[in-house]
């Protein structure tokens, strides 16, 4: 005999209170959204590996390690996506999406990475996204933040930090990068391999490393020197935070390593989750869409982990059955049908309970917590109706509508 399948290593399924969890946190973005202004999008699971390739970088750990690519029938090479802000501007390119620009997009959905799993890290795990495209302004950026911070009081999640720090402009950013080369060559030996390999390629993610060999020399690395118009563009979005009333910390070791990020970086923290105490993270992507071969587009966007805050929200209230509908004879059971189907087209939901004995069906009626329990029996052939109801009005209304 064969054994039970069991589930791909990382993966979960969710039923109940879990599953109530993971779409209160979507019920809430979808709400949060709307009041910003951003639009619902839709882009593939699926993409041509160079989207994210020329994006993230051949040698990142993500495109090197951790994509789930594969060559389909035809020969070419589809990667299930690891994030979504790479299909999101493959598409502001190839669907003509730049005459709506600045775009205020949306979008959850499931991504893949191949990882280690843990407690809030799946390799199958699911993201809520937002992208504002084609803004330059800091005002977007407060406007991207103030939407992250609102969807955490909407879920009401407390005791989570906006950690800020900015990377400056292309220019500042450059002569940073050269500055950290310097400093962590100097002492490469007492880097770990990690960061050893990092150096030439990707030196800011050293800042950010929790290996303890590293984290001495990320302490004492040199500080970005801003540009005046970097300076004033952060003093925009600080001004901009405070006056919309978002409280943040500045943090100078926070960073984006790949090469289009610029300005703004931000990651809002709980110290609830152990080591995946990351909720929201995002950032201004700049030179993402160069990258992908179209003009320079300015940029910034979030990503937060659906199940990670799930972890974090009390647990919804179950949904109640308005209505349960015991069918005590069988006979009974056409009018049953046709009177569950005139109750949910006027908006009431409703469940039959129709097999085992009568005693049972009721039994489990009550168990099933209903507002309301109808009762349909045969009595010399004719049909009979009760209600077992807490409010007589409400019994009575629902009996004159069968």
């Amino acid at each position: 005999m064969s054994s039970t399948p069991q589930p791909v290593r990382g993966t979960q399924s969710l039923l109940g209170e879990e599953a109530d969890r993971f779409h209160e946190v979507v019920a809430a973005f979808d709400r949060v959204r709307r009041l910003f202004g951003f639009k619902r999008v839709e882009v593939p699971l699926i993409e041509p590996t160079q989207v994210f390739a020329r994006t993230m970088g051949e040698t990142t750990d993500v495109v090197s390690k951790e994509m789930y690519s594969f060559n389909d029938r035809s020969g070419d090479s589809i990667t299930l996506r690891p994030e979504f802000t790479a299909g999101i501007a493959r598409a502001y390119l190839s669907e003509g999406w730049q005459q709506f620009a600045p775009l205020r997009v949306a979008t959850h959905g499931a991504a893949f990475r191949y990882e280690r799993p843990q407690k809030g890290r799946y390799r199958q795990f699911h993201q809520l996204d937002a992208e504002i495209i084609g803004a330059a302004e800091a005002q977007a950026d407060v406007e991207l933040l103030a939407f992250g911070s609102q969807l955490l009081a909407e879920l009401g999640i407390d005791g989570v930090t906006l950690k800020l720090n900015t990377l400056g402009d292309a220019a500042s950013r450059e002569a940073w990068r050269s500055a950290l080369i310097e400093h962590f060559s100097a002492h490469r030996s007492e880097l770990s391999e990690d960061s050893q390999e990092r150096l030439e390629r990707n030196p800011l993610r050293i800042l950010d490393s929790k290996d303890p060999r590293d984290r001495p020399l990320a302490d004492s690395a040199p500080t970005i020197a801003l540009s005046p118009e970097a300076e004033d563009f952060f003093g925009e979005v600080r001004a901009g935070l405070d006056a919309a009333g978002v409280a943040y910390q500045l943090d100078p070791h926070l960073v984006r390593g790949l090469d289009y990020y610029r300005h703004t970086a931000f990651e809002f923290v709980t110290d609830r989750l152990g080591a995946q105490g990351t909720v929201i993270a995002g950032g201004r992507y700049d030179g993402l869409v160069e990258q992908l071969g179209g003009p320079h587009t300015p940029a910034i966007g979030w990503a937060a982990g659906i199940e990670r805050l799930a972890m974090l929200i009390d647990a919804p209230a179950p949904e109640v059955m308005d209505v349960a509908i015991v069918v005590e004879d069988d006979a009974a059971l056409g009018i049953a049908m046709a009177s569950a189907s005139r109750l949910r087209t006027s908006g009431l939901s409703v469940e039959l309970f129709s097999t085992g004995s009568p005693r049972k069906r009721f039994d489990r009626a009550v168990k099933k917590g209903a507002r309301e329990i109808i009762v349909l029996g045969i009595a010399d052939g004719i049909v009979t109706r009760r209600v077992k109801s807490s409010d007589q009005p409400r019994a009575e209304a629902l009996l004159a509508g069968l």
